[in-house]
């Protein structure tokens, strides 16, 4: 897989415009001035924020854990604990009382609460939408060729190059937090990943609003084939896989290869350097994989599909393309046909693949299930990919049959949440109130240090996604990142002399040390937690007085202070990282 990718930062001298459509040398020329200019990358040229830098400096207030890795087996938690946590990013206060009035078993309660979600129109979301007009987001409506008139020529400053990208990285923050179209923002993420795009990329980042709106947004859960459509012919795509430069006297295979094998038809089947015809096939007669004449002839399938310089859209300039006859997966691909007939024959055989059937049906079961999803639940969620293959629901069918089967609720604990998941849902169970409007300093601030948790928002360079498996989020760095900015968050200032974030409960839930423990751990985790657990919670906050003792934690800061301390434990807890 590619591994190289250009960047933008704004000590560059930013590219001119002009995509000339003569001759293939012109922008890659162009590209490749920019990769050796490229000193480093947002990340690490954006100095902390205060607060986020006072935070960093004192190494994280809560420096105790909770027992280390969870040793007793917690029990299997009722349907609205896993759904809100596996669907969403975990429950803001109500929401587990409103999941429960869905019906009179927790099986009923969860047909119902995946028909609501598998319908997002009709989910009244205004309180998402006021929010994002209130944090005065000026890119999120516009078209592509909006987005490439205001922000990409004329060589704009930094800042206006990046703002659409920047908006959209709030934006998502933002509707984790507070949309109650939950299980949208979940496979939004999810395929963010599966057509991973490094977005702080000169063509990326000022398109990006198009790219989040209308290639993946628009199609979580619609149709596979349309959504592939609209990702191979978004400028930050044919950029980033160098499709853009794909000229017959020139070929460049990495958009086709990353194709094969991290969008349709996967890894697993590739079969290497054999000869197309030596391919085993299925009882259709289909080739059971791809190898590498199929990428080679799907790159000539591919040569012509470029820049438009005027608009940012696709071009397919006829002197570009290969016209010869290919040979893809089996099937004959004529000569004499356009750049776009062809590149949109390998997309249509691609996308109705059985193997591509069983790489995203085993990817969607491996975010939504366990690391290693049951066989039973990928097959028939494959099997539902084919047999819905020209629905323009195809993939919200494949969800239902995923979510509805009984190894949904079964594998409770056998994902962890990333660090984006870890944060959504401390920010909605602790009712936060962040605006994640641009230059907010408390918002500049979360993301400051949520950077360094390894989880930034469509900062992954390689074209295969985050990972998404336990093992790659329980290294210390990526922990102990996440933990710095919870206990931060828990402590932050409002700028007026108080807290950004309210832990007092309400008088009538009690101000014992046990009290406290017992609300908060029913807040943040909405289950029952083992006894070992909660014991050493109260222990904590008691510090050394009896349990049931009343604490003055609304008139002595030093008690209030203890109590942060303890809400941030809950959050930093092994066991509030289970999905």
């Amino acid at each position: 897989m590619k591994r190289e990718h250009i960047e933008y930062t704004p000590a560059d001298t930013p590219f001119r415009r002009g995509i000339h459509h003569g001759a293939a040398g012109d922008l890659a020329e162009r590209v490749r001035e920019e990769r050796a200019r490229r000193a480093a990358s947002r990340l690490d040229l954006a100095p902390p924020p205060a607060a986020a830098g006072a935070a960093m400096a004192a190494g994280g207030r809560v420096r105790r854990r909770l027992g280390g890795p969870p040793i007793v087996p917690e029990p299997l938690p009722r349907a609205a604990v896993v759904a809100l946590n596996r669907l969403g990013y975990g429950p803001r206060p109500g929401d587990l009382e409103a999941f429960e009035a869905l019906g009179t078993s927790d099986e009923a309660r969860l047909a119902a609460y995946v028909e609501l979600q598998l319908a997002p129109a009709g989910i009244d979301d205004l309180e998402a939408e006021a929010r994002l007009g209130a944090a005065g987001f000026t890119t999120l409506g516009k078209n592509v060729q909006q987005l490439w008139q205001d922000h990409f020529l004329g060589d704009p400053d930094w800042y206006t190059r990046l703002r659409p990208l920047l908006e959209v990285e709030r934006a998502a923050f933002l509707r984790a937090v507070h949309s109650r179209r939950q299980l949208v923002e979940v496979l939004t993420e999810h395929w963010h990943d599966h057509f991973n795009l490094y977005a702080w990329e000169y063509v990326a980042a000022p398109t990006w609003a198009a790219y989040d709106r209308d290639c993946i947004r628009a199609h979580v859960l619609g149709n596979f084939r349309a959504m592939l459509d609209a990702v191979a012919k978004s400028p930050g795509m044919l950029v980033y896989l160098d499709n853009y430069a794909n000229h017959v006297a020139g070929p460049n295979e990495n958009w086709a290869r990353e194709l094969l094998e991290l969008h349709t038809l996967g890894a697993a089947h590739y079969f290497g350097v054999m000869r197309q015809h030596e391919v085993p096939r299925d009882r259709q007669g289909v080739p059971r994989g791809y190898v590498d004449d199929d990428v080679y002839e799907a790159t000539r399938c591919f040569t012509g599909w470029t820049l438009d310089e005027d608009t940012g859209g696709v071009a397919f300039p006829p002197d570009w393309h290969d016209r010869f006859q290919k040979w893809v997966l089996g099937t004959y691909i004529p000569p004499n046909r356009t750049a776009a007939v062809d590149g949109g024959q390998v997309l249509d055989l691609v996308a109705v693949h059985p193997a591509t059937a069983h790489h995203v049906a085993w990817r969607l079961c491996r975010r939504l299930i366990a690391d290693r999803p049951p066989q039973r639940v990928v097959d028939a969620a494959a099997a539902t990919f084919l047999a819905h293959r020209s629905s323009p629901h195809q993939l919200r069918e494949v969800v239902r049959v995923i979510v509805l089967a009984p190894e949904f609720r079964l594998t409770w604990g056998q994902k962890v949440k990333r660090p984006f998941e870890v944060v959504a849902s401390a920010l909605r169970a602790l009712a936060a109130d962040l605006t994640f409007a641009l230059e907010d300093e408390l918002t500049d601030a979360l993301l400051w240090l949520f950077d360094r948790s390894g989880h930034a928002r469509f900062a992954w360079r390689p074209p295969d996604g985050y990972p998404d498996e336990a093992h790659d989020w329980l290294s210390t760095g990526t922990l102990v990142a996440t933990w710095r900015l919870l206990n931060w968050l828990i402590d932050a200032g409002d700028g007026q002399g108080g807290h950004a974030v309210a832990v007092l409960p309400p008088a009538e839930a009690g101000t014992s040390a046990a009290a406290l423990a017992d609300w908060w751990i029913a807040r943040a985790y909405g289950r029952v937690m083992p006894a070992s657990f909660r014991d050493e919670v109260v222990a904590f906050m008691a510090q050394g007085r009896g349990s049931a003792v009343p604490l003055p934690v609304a008139t002595d800061s030093d008690t209030e202070h203890r109590l942060r301390a303890m809400v941030a434990l809950l959050f930093v807890a092994p066991e509030f990282l289970r999905r």
